[in-house]
């Protein structure tokens, strides 16, 4: 028999709902795997009044979550307000091998102790975003590090070196002749792995990532599972306006930061790239976005308002109201009104840090003023122009100033200190 009139009214209610969401997750993504057979999860799990399971994951490679990592945590943000669970995965044993995703030759390996360091703050950091109560947190190693070379090996047998070498990165250092250690080659399995241990329903990942999402689903297939959706998500271009944001490569811009930093590296990227922070880092409506991008293009409108609105966005989002404002102010303070910061470090010299005539090496004195860790960044502070002293540039790596009570070393745009000598 049919539906009754009801039951047919409560299916029509329920799949307007799914469209629903499904608009709302489309939002900034790549690719969908498939958008199908999301429609058919998100619809059973209505009807079962089951979340689904969503799967991130995140090897603490480095300890600080950036924006570029939170692209992905906000799409699982806007499924956890839809009722779902997210796991989220520390691969902290997949960490040690470290992802091959994108890497032109073999990727250092980690210790154990390297990892669980860097792990340690990414639960707090990533719950700026998340939902911390609708949270699972996993680490892989509870059951790789339990697992048998047997089941190692039947996990092996599971799919073919053929089909793990049709990977781009992995295609193009074979044909250059590159090593590509069995190890590296592992990873995609244990990453597929996790999601068959965990039984996720999603899997979310970036563009680089779209290889190891599919064998995840592979796997389940391969271990009876229904296969996990993929959703991949764009990768976010980091402040160099050329690669992606990798605190490896110091285009980022991470969430810890404080609000000046933050703001003042929003105001550093290019104007056309704004746009995509916006629809990727923030929840202004996508029409609004694209009125602004609009007048942008068409000269009505000064880029830099936008821009300045995306930085106080941002660091509203992950400071508060009064930091946003706090920061817009003092951007403008120091880098429109050309004055100085409020908050500015002081370096107190002694004796001891002074030659006998009373001067300092001017690289010695920047890495005091902790604006370089090592003499050779602080050399290429100075070889880059990026240091002066009261508004005057310094050139020369061989340099010994006299040091004046008060004045003021700045290296960058946003680094700033007030030299205080010793007293008597």
């Amino acid at each position: 028999m049919g539906r009754t009139k009801a039951g047919r009214d409560e299916l029509d209610r329920l799949q307007a709902e799914v469209e629903r969401d499904l608009k709302a997750i489309e939002r900034g993504c790549v690719e969908i795997i498939s958008r199908d057979e999301l429609a058919r999860k998100l619809l059973r799990s209505k009807q079962e009044n089951r979340p689904l399971k969503i799967k991130v994951g995140f090897d603490p490679s480095a300890p600080d979550i950036h924006l570029g990592h939170s692209v992905q945590l906000r799409k699982m943000r806007q499924l956890q307000d839809m009722g779902h669970t997210v796991y989220y995965l520390i691969g902290d044993f997949t960490a040690r091998i470290g992802d091959p995703s994108g890497r032109k030759e073999t990727r250092p390996t980690l210790t154990k102790e390297q990892v669980l360091e860097n792990a340690k703050t990414y639960r707090k950091q990533a719950c700026k975003i998340l939902d911390d109560a609708n949270v699972k947190l996993v680490f892989n190693s509870e059951w790789f590090e339990r697992m048998t070379f047997e089941e190692v090996a039947e996990l092996a047998s599971r799919y073919t070196v053929a089909r793990l070498l049709e990977r781009d990165d992995f295609a193009k250092r074979f044909s250059e002749g590159k090593p590509i250690t069995v190890l590296e080659l592992l990873y995609a399995l244990m990453q597929g792995y996790d999601s068959v241990h965990l039984a996720v329903d999603i899997e979310m990942g970036g563009t680089d990532q779209e290889f190891n999402l599919l064998v995840g689903r592979d796997l389940q297939r391969a271990y009876g599972q229904e296969p996990q959706v993929a959703i991949v998500m764009p990768l976010l271009v980091g402040t160099d306006g050329v690669q992606k944001m990798s605190k490896s490569l110091g285009n980022y811009i991470g969430i810890d930061e404080s609000p000046k930093e933050m703001y003042g590296k929003t105001m550093s990227i290019s104007d056309e790239m704004m746009f995509d922070y916006f629809t990727l880092l923030t929840d202004i409506p996508a029409q609004e976005i694209d009125a602004m991008k609009a007048e942008v293009r068409a000269g009505t409108s000064n880029p830099k308002d936008a821009k300045k609105r995306l930085a106080r966005e941002l660091v509203r989002m992950y400071h508060g109201d009064k930091e946003s404002l706090d920061a817009e102010r003092e951007f403008e303070k120091v880098f429109v009104q050309k004055g100085l910061p409020d908050d500015i470090s002081v370096l107190e010299l002694t004796r001891k840090q002074l030659k006998d005539n009373g001067k300092i090496w001017i690289v010695e004195l920047l890495v005091l003023a902790g604006f370089a860790r090592t003499g050779n960044e602080a050399r290429r502070l100075i070889e880059g122009k990026g240091v002066t002293i009261d508004g005057l540039g310094v050139e020369d790596t061989s340099l010994d100033i006299e040091p004046r009570d008060g004045m003021i070393l700045r290296a960058g745009k946003r680094k700033f200190a007030r030299v205080v000598l010793p007293k008597g």
